[in-house]
Formats: C-alpha cells, sequence, structure tokens
C-alpha cells in the first residue's frame, strides 16, 4: 500500500543544547489510514503535524509527504506542496469572516488556479456532502462552532488533498459540537481519507482513528491499531 507520510529518524530541537522536542522518530502512516496522534502537553504532538504540514523543518531526519521529500524545500515551493496535497483543519478554524462560507471554501482551489466555475462546484458539491450547503452565503461569525469546524474541513478538502491534518478539531466547541464533528471525520475516514489527528480528546481518538500513536517527551510510547482498523 502506497505511504503517504515516511518520517526517518527525524529529531526536531529549538535549543542547539538542549533535549529534542520529538524524536529521534520513524514513522510511515499508509493511504487510507486515520492517524490520531496523543500525549501530554508538551509531548511533541504539535511539532509532529507542523513538521508533516511543512510549517516546521526537522534538525535532523528525513519527512517525505506524498511522495515529496519536503524537508528541502524552499519556503515558496513548500507553500505550494501544501496548497495543492496537504488540507489542514485547524482548532479555532481560521475562516476569513469577511467572505461567506462559499467563498472561504473556494479559496485554496483559486489560489492553486483552479477556474471560478470549477472551484465554485467543488465547493458546492463537499457543502452537499458536509451538510452545510443552506449556509453558502452566510458569513462564517453567524454559524455554530460545529459548522464553523466543518466549513474549516471542506476548505481543507477543496484541492483533493493526499492527506487531511486535523489540530485539536473540538477543543473549541462544546460536547453537542464535538460529536458532530467526530460523526465527520469517521465518515471521511470511511470514504478513504488519509487522516492524521492530533488530540487530548482520547474518545475521538478511538471513534475516528483506525491507529493511535502516543507520545511522551517527544518519543512514540504506544503505537496501535484499533480492533476495526480497515
Amino acid at each position: 500500500m502506497q505511504q503517504v507520510i515516511e518520517l526517518e529518524g527525524v529529531v526536531k530541537r529549538y535549543d542547539s543544547t538542549g533535549a529534542p522536542v520529538l524524536g529521534p522518530l520513524t514513522l510511515t502512516l499508509a493511504q487510507g489510514e486515520a492517524l490520531a496522534v496523543t500525549g501530554p502537553s508538551g509531548s511533541g504532538k504539535s511539532t509532529l503535524l507542523n513538521l508533516v504540514a511543512g510549517l516546521d523543518k526537522p534538525t535532523d531526519g528525513t519527512v517525505i509527504v506524498a511522495g515529496r521529500r519536503i524537508d528541502r524545500l524552499s519556503e515558496h515551493a513548500l507553500a505550494k506542496f501544501r496548497r495543492e496535497h496537504i488540507g489542514i483543519a485547524f482548532q479555532f478554524f481560521n475562516l476569513l469572516d469577511d467572505l461567506t462560507v462559499a467563498d472561504n471554501i473556494q479559496l485554496p482551489a483559486r489560489l492553486t488556479g483552479t477556474g471560478r466555475r470549477e472551484a465554485a462546484a467543488r465547493a458546492g458539491e463537499l457543502m452537499e456532502m458536509l451538510g452545510i450547503q443552506k449556509h453558502a452565503r452566510v458569513h462564517p461569525g453567524r454559524l455554530s462552532g460545529g459548522e464553523r469546524q466543518r466549513v474549516a474541513v471542506a476548505r481543507a478538502l477543496v484541492n483533493r488533498p493526499a492527506l487531511l491534518l486535523a489540530d485539536e478539531p473540538t477543543g473549541a466547541l462544546d460536547t453537542a459540537s464535538g460529536h458532530d464533528v467526530r460523526d465527520l471525520l469517521t465518515d471521511l475516514h470511511r470514504a478513504g481519507q488519509t487522516i492524521v489527528l492530533v488530540t487530548h480528546d482520547l474518545p475521538l481518538a478511538e471513534a475516528c482513528a483506525s491507529r493511535t500513536v502516543r507520545l511522551v517527551d517527544g518519543h512514540v510510547v504506544l503505537d496501535s491499531y484499533a480492533r476495526t482498523a480497515r
């Protein structure tokens, strides 16, 4: 099965004289897997996500995503790679309040050069799939937290990325909205989307992920597959 993520001997230090905040770490993720990354605060979860997203570079080691070695790319090339191959859904949504839901979703597609009509069609398809089509002309500030997270996920998926990264996607939500996002991520995984989910929410990890990695002090202390994993 094709590997979407390949990390080999990855180490990240922010202080050249201190212990690494992550690694050494070797990890692969196959196409169609949904990986939950758990662990206490300061364990390296966000660092791992940032390295996979190309938002940060390792001190040592190799980071390959969707067949491309991204730790050697320039910032310009990384930005282009992210737009085309990686979708990111953040804890606090990062939606543009002065744009409608439809325009928020279309934005990454337009930035990659997709025509207006094609981008609108793709946004419409995602809004229907995620149950938010009635909000197309609404601005995000008028939506519930769960609805805004669905918009953020739709925006992350608009360019059909090889990989969806979700950073604490229920961290800013109430219980009901959190369940809504859990169901969404579960459905996306069942549809074949490759996902990396960083979360403190163990029930979310158990519900959505086919595999769970637990980090402590930058090292993997658990790497387990769900009993129901495909």
